[in-house]
């Protein structure tokens, strides 16, 4: 798991080809300020030496707090740490718990289906017999024979008169059509599905704002094995936590709610909300923070479901994991989830 606990950026400005030029990269640790800087500045000079052998590279890196689905590390303030579970706060404000070993899943509900044509629908009947006259047209000119021309066109006009005819009669006769199925139940049946080919494994389910949020309770996992990946696809896992898990080697979940949820219009200060903050700058980070937490207070950011699956099977890590995210997150407190 990448979440380090100090960051720092390089700089190195020089004359290439007659032309000044500025590279940034940023260097991370979680032994020192000074060995983040070391690393900084290391990754600053591979990259001048990139560019002055002629590769095309960025002169900077964009600060942002979350990038790990790129391969960067998670850039966020550590808030707590339970073991090997951290607590961050991510670049809008919300904590978030990341884990190294216990499977969480982050299943978004997709966009409505766009409504199905209705059965029938097809040409207008007027169009239909002007099509049939041209095609009977078309078989005089190929004939030569009038009468052939009028047999097929006899024979089209028939069949535009009948096949409708046999379609309401088969609609009168069929029951009602079902209302499609809801994103939300779409994502149960995916997660029937698996359970129903994976008798073994013990999930919680909980409902966030935009989706689902699966818990796996029966073991530890490893962010780039083989299950893990296959669990992700049959449950229809967000695309970019899941390229996150795997580059991160963490697993991710949001346990506080978010801002514009709340009421906190505007966004964490200092502005982009990336760590680490300048000194003169962490009181305003603070005063932000502490009003974002007292309109916290009454908001979830999520509710738990029900248990699934095997639920006598439940591995320690993964309890105590369960523990700590349904206090954080108020998933059993009866609070609106934001």
């Amino acid at each position: 798991m990448i979440v380090p606990a100090h960051w720092a950026e390089g700089r190195i400005q020089t004359v290439v080809d007659g032309r000044q030029l500025t590279v940034r990269r940023f260097g991370w640790s979680d032994d020192s300020p000074l060995a983040a800087q070391a690393h900084a500045d290391e990754r600053t000079r591979e990259a001048l030496a990139r560019i002055q052998a002629g590769e095309t590279l960025p002169r900077r890196e964009a600060k942002t707090a979350y990038n790990g689905a790129n391969g960067m590390p998670i850039r966020e303030q550590i808030v707590r740490r339970e073991g090997e579970t951290l607590i961050t706060r991510n670049g809008y404000g919300a904590l978030c718990l990341n884990t190294p070993d216990v499977l969480f899943v982050d299943i978004d509900f997709e966009e409505a289906e766009a409504a199905p044509r209705r059965k029938g629908q097809g040409l207008p009947r007027l169009l239909a017999v002007v099509m049939a006259v041209l095609a009977a047209a078309a078989a005089a000119a190929i004939t030569r024979s009038a009468l052939s021309a009028a047999g097929v066109g006899a024979v089209v006009l028939s069949l535009l008169w009948w096949v409708p005819g046999r379609r309401q009669d088969k609609a009168e006769n069929e029951p009602p059509p079902q209302a499609p199925a809801t994103p939300e139940q779409r994502a149960r049946q995916r997660i029937e599905r698996f359970l129903f080919q994976h008798p073994d494994w013990h999930l919680r389910l909980y409902r966030t704002p935009a989706g689902l949020r699966v818990l796996a309770m029966h073991r530890t996992f490893s962010p780039g094995e083989t299950a893990v990946a296959d669990c992700f696809h049959e449950l229809g896992a967000d695309t970019v936590y899941a390229r996150m898990c795997r580059n991160q080697n963490c697993f991710r979940a949001r346990v506080s709610p978010k801002p514009w949820r709340i009421g906190i219009d505007d966004h964490l200060r200092p502005r982009p909300g990336v760590w680490p903050v300048a000194l003169e700058r962490m009181d305003e980070r603070e005063a932000w923070v502490a009003r974002y937490e007292r309109a916290a207070t009454g908001y979830a950011s999520c509710t738990f479901v029900e248990a699934v699956g095997a639920s006598a099977a439940v591995h320690p890590s993964a309890e105590a994991v369960q523990r700590l995210h349904d206090a954080l997150s108020g998933a059993q407190s009866g609070l609106p989830a934001a």
